[in-house]
């Protein structure tokens, strides 16, 4: 059995193959130029790009190059595992190369309805598992149970990178025009787009509820917590602080977010997710 991703896990291609996977790159386009992401272009460089005054935009890995991989592997099950479907266009890219390949019935598509943080960990947990001797089925199931525990906020700073990418619920973007606030967004049920979770004063104010959510969801030592950000090294620092001192046992990582996910969050955003272990 093979695993296929994408670099919203925050996995580099490269970081694929020393791993054993394959990590389809999202691609960026900024001052009309496209790059890879991870391969051709770096989360900071591609910052500073867009704090020059580029204006960002993202796309799903080519149906084309996704049809390579599966070619790569012509008599193995493929279990391919996909940020969440609506948030971008990767999961029905996917299939769509799926259903151009013969013997599709072997590719098998989970669309994580996650990203980032959770997605990487879905991830790790179905190379984990694979190398335990645990069927595809049995995978599949696991993860599916893992999914459903999952809790996700993000923080934005500038609303216009969210309302481009048209990520939200018509009644979130609406907010996004209103000034001295900090919003706070989370997915809906369906894992589709984002809508508006509260609105605080401050972003300690913002932390505080996201780690409040993350009690009332149950989060304790048995999962991870992942703070993700775009240059926010100041917020990202907050939120690590008060989450150790909330969930003191419990395991806690940081990355900085990817090309692709700047172009939706814009500079200085951040994310704050969780998911069971």
């Amino acid at each position: 059995m093979k695993i296929v991703t994408d670099t919203s896990t925050l996995y580099s291609p490269a970081e694929g193959q020393e791993i054993g996977i394959d990590v389809l790159p999202l691609q960026v386009m900024v001052n009309n130029k496209s790059y890879r992401e991870f391969e051709e272009v770096s989360s900071a460089e591609f910052l500073e790009m867009v704090k020059a005054g580029g204006i960002p935009s993202s796309s799903q890995p080519a149906i084309g190059e996704t049809m390579e991989v599966f070619e790569k592997y012509p008599d193995e099950e493929i279990l391919v595992i996909n940020m969440a479907d609506g948030l971008s266009g990767t999961y029905q890219s996917t299939l769509s190369a799926k259903e151009g390949m013969d013997n599709s019935e072997r590719i098998h598509v989970i669309n994580t309805m996650t990203l980032c943080g959770p997605q990487r960990y879905l991830v790790e947990r179905a190379i984990q598992l694979k190398n335990e001797g645990k069927t595809l089925e049995e995978i599949k199931q696991e993860l599916y149970k893992l999914i459903a525990t999952e809790i996700s906020f993000l923080v934005p700073q500038d609303f216009e990178f969210l309302k481009r990418g048209g990520r939200l619920t018509p009644l979130a973007a609406t907010i996004g025009g209103m000034l001295k606030i900090t919003p706070i967004m989370s997915k809906t049920k369906d894992g589709k787009r984002l809508e508006k979770y509260g609105m605080k004063k401050s972003t300690k104010g913002a932390i505080k509820e996201i780690l409040k959510a993350f009690q009332e969801h149950g989060v304790d030592d048995t999962y991870t917590i992942y703070i993700t950000h775009a240059g926010a090294e100041e917020e990202a620092e907050i939120v690590k602080q008060q989450s150790l001192t909330l969930f003191p046992n419990t395991e806690l990582k940081v990355y900085p977010l990817s090309p692709a996910f700047i172009t939706q969050g814009g500079p200085g955003c951040f994310a704050v997710q969780a998911i069971k272990k």
